[in-house]
């Protein structure tokens, strides 16, 4: 098989020809023209036309992926054609989309590079501007978002994820059941979330049977309103994170009051406070039983996050309900202010508390994808644009169909 065959049915092409491949110095270049009586695509519409007209395009270049360590090109001068829906339109290529300047099998190459790696380093590995590497990715995104199969939502996480400095954060939801991003939105005030249940539609609500989330106050005023069926479960995760940073706030406390001279017992002991028991090594349990020892506000503040904990092991919700309702008062009484308020808190969201019990949701899932996406951010060294960051998410975490 000749190389000008070999392109040729590479690229798809039925209406065009290879008419010659020659080296020049920035590297292989296969000139490609019209083959005569077949009939060219709209631009527009894809249609094929019937007519042609007699003025060409200037040449133009589309890159495609490199023979061997050879950058290889196409260039074609486009023909003008008339189509009757659409009118006078530039002919539609077969090996690269509209605006494109790269083949569909390069496209195809950057975008499934581009879910592993930042997109400089795409862009350095194929030999590309870092704007086309964008371009190429956002069309994909496009693309997948319109095509992909759509399934209905029963079990939703909701969280929000820091997107610069300054308070500025995206809105995530993501279906627990199947673990990927559904849908994202710019900040997390209560008109993100309506706009996911505008674009969710009324009978996309109606199948929502539980919704996993944190205390955000406007998460929870929209959800009221938009799922009244569904059954809202407060995450595991954010309650232990409110624990372990009272009984944090608490040593702070502390160990501003404390004399000098008992200071160095206290010393590096942050993470003994906030580490489960059973992750501690032998020299961390031999330290931490010693200072429990002591009367300290700090190991009241410790017996309490513990006491929590074993909240989380009931299946009963009646026992489940006993056990948080002591709690409850024993934080109350505690005269520790951070307990206090974290019982005002959890008083107030008894029920989605509770819900943990018969449920057994929770937003790990989630939290394990905001470090994804965390992690996208951090490879990039940020993003310059709020959708270039989505359409990052949305091609790593959302589990899109390519083009």
């Amino acid at each position: 098989m000749r190389l000008e065959t070999f392109i040729r049915k590479s690229l798809g092409m039925k209406a065009h020809t290879v008419v010659q491949v020659e080296e020049q110095p920035d590297g292989v270049v296969a000139h490609v023209d019209r083959l005569p009586g077949r009939r060219l695509a709209c631009g527009e519409c894809g249609r094929p036309v019937p007519k042609v007209a007699t003025t060409r395009r200037p040449e133009r270049r589309w890159q495609d992926l490199a023979l061997r360590d050879q950058p290889f090109w196409l260039v074609y001068a486009p023909h003008r054609v008339w189509c009757p829906t659409c009118g006078l339109r530039v002919e539609r290529v077969p090996w690269a989309e509209k605006w494109q300047r790269v083949t569909h099998s390069l496209a195809r190459a950057v975008a499934t590079l581009a879910r592993k790696l930042d997109w400089s380093s795409v862009a350095v590995h194929f030999r590309l501007n870092w704007k086309t590497v964008a371009s190429v990715v956002e069309a994909a995104v496009l693309w997948g978002l319109a095509h992909r199969r759509w399934r209905p939502l029963h079990v939703v996480g909701i969280d929000e994820v820091s997107r610069r400095k300054g308070q500025q954060y995206l809105t995530l939801v993501y279906d627990l059941a199947r673990r990927r991003v559904v849908w994202i939105g710019k900040d997390r005030d209560e008109g993100t979330l309506q706009r996911f249940f505008a674009w969710l539609g009324p009978r996309g609500a109606r199948a929502i049977r539980v919704v996993c989330c944190d205390m955000w106050r406007p998460y929870l005023a929209v959800l009221r309103t938009a799922v009244p069926q569904a059954t809202v479960l407060f995450d595991r995760f954010h309650l232990t994170r409110y624990a372990t940073a009272a009984v944090d706030t608490v040593r702070r406390q502390m160990w501003r009051q404390l004399p000098e001279a008992e200071q160095p017992d206290f010393k590096r002991t942050r993470f003994l406070w906030l580490k489960n028991p059973e992750n501690l090594e032998r020299t961390e349990r031999t330290r931490l039983s010693g200072l429990l020892r002591l009367n300290a506000p700090i190991v009241k503040a410790y017996l309490l996050k513990e006491d929590l904990r074993r909240f989380w092991a009931y299946r009963s919700t009646a026992w489940a309900e006993a056990h948080l309702r002591q709690w409850l008062w024993r934080a109350s009484h505690s005269r520790l202010a951070p307990f206090t308020q974290l019982a005002k808190t959890i008083r107030a969201h008894r029920d989605g508390i509770l819900a943990w019990t018969k449920l057994r949701v929770t937003n790990g899932a989630l939290e394990g994808m905001n470090n994804k996406v965390k992690t996208i951010s951090h490879r990039a060294f940020g993003f310059r644009t709020t959708w270039a960051y989505i359409a990052n998410i949305y091609h790593c975490c959302a589990g899109l169909p390519l083009p």
